[in-house]
């Protein structure tokens, strides 16, 4: 193969490196919509637009990095979940995906609980306004204080993650004269990550109480004895980023097995039983995830059978997805500073952000998307390997992906599905300041998460 003919482009030998795309995707100015915000298009002049706004128009009044998040996209994947689900089960944001109290009032108003896991995820749920009852509190290590305040608050349920919590979310609760409403999240020797599970002994990790060796069966007992809780189900969570429903079967199977071995002992039928949230997006165009109403029916007929078989009555289930609605609904915009192309390997397109907006890509390896979104371009394809402006040289936004090879200093880049995760796990690494989230709906922009300053910073240093 001649160097002209070159998949990559001229800029690149015959040998590609190993994990690089085999071939470059036919249109490089095409959006493929699963990676891609409902209202993400490109306008007559090849600019991508979001809510009907152009991202030049963004770039010039927010600047770049930015988060930008399509409210009408977030608000409809709300409300599939939602009406997925329908009124006798119980729908809980993540909040750790990205919270903010924008996001909490959208939350509130289309009918979603939140779910938390620290004292500032559970003060922004609670500025925000919403209801204490329709808050469930996570964590493998609450401190008193935030335990106190979630109780005082009134929160709907706290998940008791140890043995020790059992006795000091009980304590706490009866001191203030309340019995506060808990369940109890289990291990259940299931791990279930995109598409592969694996249904071994997984106790070694620091979340939940083991089913193995009846650890679980044991903190049932000792909730069901202690006057401060109340405790009204199981919750049990498998992995992250799932395409594959064959892991809740187990789980499933595991938890009501216990949830019989309740009633046999106690004669108490808990009512509800929560599966965890993990639900995969589509950070590239090979990941396919399962639409909510498909989710919703396999785990409604899983929970049923096994309930039946069990002879129970069928519990209450929540689910707790994050990801799968936040994620697909922003893109981190960015600007390009620098290119270097390394002959016979790739070209080194360098933004003005990095690893302290997306860390993902440095800490799990994760793949992502990126397309040139101020203009279209008719040059061949080049393999480009997208990196930021850190001093590291883990820090690189998107591996290996195809770029027109003519984008130039100034263009502007866009990585799609980084709504979960990215904000919320975002640094100063290097001083950098944290991007803004800017919100988009029907034309009009509105910043709901303000870029920080060198103020912010040096206000924080106090030496």
């Amino acid at each position: 193969m001649s160097r002209s003919a070159h998949p990559a482009g001229p800029r690149h030998a015959d040998v590609l490196p190993e994990g690089h795309y085999s071939a470059p995707p036919a249109d490089l100015n095409a959006l493929d919509p699963k990676v891609w915000a409902q209202t993400v298009t490109r306008d007559e002049d090849g600019v991508v637009t979001v809510g009907g706004i152009p991202v030049t128009r963004l770039a010039e009044e927010y600047g770049t990095p930015a988060y930008v998040l399509d409210e009408a996209d977030f608000r409809a994947r709300a409300r599939a979940w939602r009406t997925a689900f329908g009124a006798d089960a119980d729908v809980f944001y993540a909040g750790k995906a990205f919270l903010s109290r924008a996001v909490v009032r959208w939350l509130h108003e289309e009918g979603l609980n939140v779910d938390v896991c620290s004292g500032g995820e559970l003060a922004t749920a609670l500025s925000a306004g919403m209801p204490a009852d329709r808050i469930a509190f996570h964590g493998n290590n609450k401190s008193v204080d935030e335990i106190t305040r979630a109780v005082e608050a009134g929160v709907g349920h706290i998940v008791l993650d140890s043995f020790q919590e059992i006795v000091r979310v009980a304590h706490i609760a009866q001191s203030l004269g309340k019995r506060q409403k808990v369940l109890i999240r289990i291990t259940v020797g299931v791990e279930a990550h995109t598409h592969e599970f694996i249904a071994t002994a997984h106790e070694d990790q620091k979340f939940g109480i083991p089913l193995a060796g009846g650890q679980a069966a044991e903190a049932v007992r000792r909730a069901l004895q202690l006057d401060g809780l109340e405790l009204v189900g199981i919750h049990s969570h498998i992995g992250s980023q799932i395409f594959d429903m064959s892991g809740f079967e187990v789980a499933a199977h595991r938890v009501v097995s216990l949830l019989k071995a309740v009633r046999d002992e106690h004669g108490v039928e808990l009512p509800e039983i929560d599966l965890g949230g993990g639900l995969g997006i589509a950070y590239t165009s090979d990941d396919d995830p399962r639409e909510p109403h498909e989710i919703a029916k396999a785990l409604t007929e899983i929970v049923t059978r096994e309930c039946e078989a069990a002879k129970l009555r069928t519990p209450r289930i929540s689910v707790e997805p994050g990801r799968a609605i936040v994620g697909p609904t922003a893109f981190t915009l960015y600007e390009v500073g620098t290119i270097k192309p390394l002959d016979g390997l790739r070209t080194y397109v360098s933004v003005d952000g990095g690893m302290s907006d997306n860390i993902r890509t440095a800490l799990y390896d994760a793949e992502y998307s990126v397309a040139l979104v101020s203009r279209t371009s008719d040059a061949e394809p080049m393999l480009a390997r997208v990196v930021g402006k850190h001093c590291e040289s883990g820090d690189i936004v998107v591996k290996d992906a195809f770029l027109p090879s003519d984008v130039a200093p100034g263009d502007l880049l866009a990585v799609p599905a980084t709504g979960a995760y990215c904000r919320s796990m975002a640094s100063n690494y290097n001083h950098v300041l944290r991007p803004p989230v800017v919100a988009v709906d029907g034309g009009e922009a509105r910043v709901i998460v303000r870029r920080e300053t060198e103020e912010d910073l040096l206000r924080l240093d106090v030496g």
